[in-house]
């Protein structure tokens, strides 16, 4: 994957179980649900926020969990309990007025193949099914759930020549906005 792809990226679009999290499901004694999530993953995607890039999350999963981080995050764009995955991403695509080059996406199992489709970019999660990983532009590093949404937000950033870090000659991080 070029950097100069990810640099055209207006939008990324997530999957949440398996991508955000680790896949894990886990539920108490009243069936509630709990889910855990990567705070490196979170500070990277308000990063993406902050420097214009939209990120929205689209899941065939109900959850108060991810309903929960997605505010947390500041995200609006959150389609939860999604039968048609490509219905919502077209619509998505459409009312934000983007080109396909525009969007990025990252996913991890079967159900994430419409939005590879419809994206320009996909991407998939270091523990993705083979499936998803054979028609992925790129594979992440990292594992959904343990840094690989980071990893991509990162990815963009420095394509867009907006990463605001790096390691001095003397081996210090060094910030410069």
């Amino acid at each position: 994957m070029t950097r100069k792809a990810l640099a055209k990226v207006k939008l990324l679009i997530l999957d949440v179980d398996g991508v955000l999290t680790d896949g894990r499901i886990i539920l108490n004694d009243q069936g509630e649900e709990t889910k855990h999530f990567n705070v490196k993953d979170g500070h990277g995607l308000r990063m993406l926020m902050q420097a214009g890039i939209e990120v929205a999350l689209i899941s065939g999963r109900r959850s108060a969990s991810a309903e929960f981080r997605a505010r947390d995050l500041g995200i609006s764009e959150v389609h939860l309990g999604v039968n048609n995955k490509t219905t919502v991403c077209a619509d998505l695509i459409q009312r934000k007025r983007l080109g396909k080059s525009e969007v990025c996406c990252m996913g991890d199992d079967l159900p994430d193949l419409p939005l590879f489709e419809q994206a320009g970019i996909a991407v998939a999660v270091a523990d993705a099914v083979p499936e998803i990983r054979a028609v992925a532009a790129f594979s992440t590093k990292n594992r959904g759930g343990k840094g690989a949404a980071r990893e991509l937000c990162e990815a963009i950033l420095k394509a867009k020549g907006l990463w605001p870090y790096s390691i001095g000659k003397n081996g210090k991080l060094v910030f410069t906005p």
